[in-house]
């Protein structure tokens, strides 16, 4: 019986890149790669020669059975996704419950992923939060946003530079200009700046300076 192994990779300082990580991907059989251009940079970087699969959302559905039958074949995959710790808002989700539905063995490393650093980072309360990755894009977003207005708890989300102004002006509509935010971007790379103050501030910020590169936002909780 193969096995699968997640493996996280450095969001941005190659670094972080661990020991352990490298050890895995040179004796997997195959590695499994949202990018293989991302990714073959990376393993050529660590003098990793194991063969590259592409493995992403529009293909993950179509490839999982076949995976399966060749771990239980033997072969052991290594599944990388192009930043951080597969799964999490990445692909790995579809492949890791089919593993555990077949009893093949399934193993996650520790290391990189983008929302830990983000969430310390903030000076919010971190001993509990809720991740939400992305929010909807269009349907369902209302909904979700009168829902966690409501949450007291941390709120953890990932955005894209060009829906960053979209998103904190929602913000501060549907949770209130004084909620206390703060958005990490470019983490652990050259301009890794945390931007904190309440939404309304926030927003000022990235209205006279647009953001670029990968961001986390963190937001205080219902009082």
């Amino acid at each position: 019986m193969g096995k699968l192994y997640l493996v996280p990779t450095p969001i941005g300082n190659l670094d972080d890149m661990t020991l352990r990580a490298i050890k895995v991907l040179k004796e997997a059989d195959v590695v499994l790669a949202e990018d293989t251009r991302t990714s073959g940079k990376l393993l050529k970087h660590f003098e990793i020669n194991t063969p590259l699969q592409s493995h992403h959302m529009h293909n993950e559905h179509k490839q999982v059975d076949s995976l399966v039958q060749k771990m239980k074949e033997g072969t052991t995959y290594a599944l990388i996704s192009d930043a951080g710790t597969p799964a999490i808002s990445d692909p790995g989700f579809l492949l890791t419950r089919a593993c555990v539905e077949n009893d093949i063995e399934v193993e996650c490393l520790p290391g990189a992923t983008a929302f830990v650093p983000a969430l310390v980072n903030s000076g919010l309360p971190n001993d509990r939060f809720v991740f939400e990755g992305f929010l909807p894009i269009k349907k369902g977003r209302h909904t979700r946003l009168l829902e966690l207005a409501e949450e007291t708890r941390t709120l953890v989300f990932y955005e894209s530079p060009h829906k960053l102004l979209k998103t904190l002006t929602h913000f501060a509509e549907y949770f209130g200009e004084d909620r206390p935010v703060s958005v990490s971007r470019e983490l652990t790379k050259l301009y890794e700046e945390t931007v904190r103050g309440t939404a309304s501030e926030v927003l000022e910020h990235f209205t006279d300076k647009p953001p670029k590169g990968e961001l986390v936002i963190v937001v205080g909780g219902k009082k």
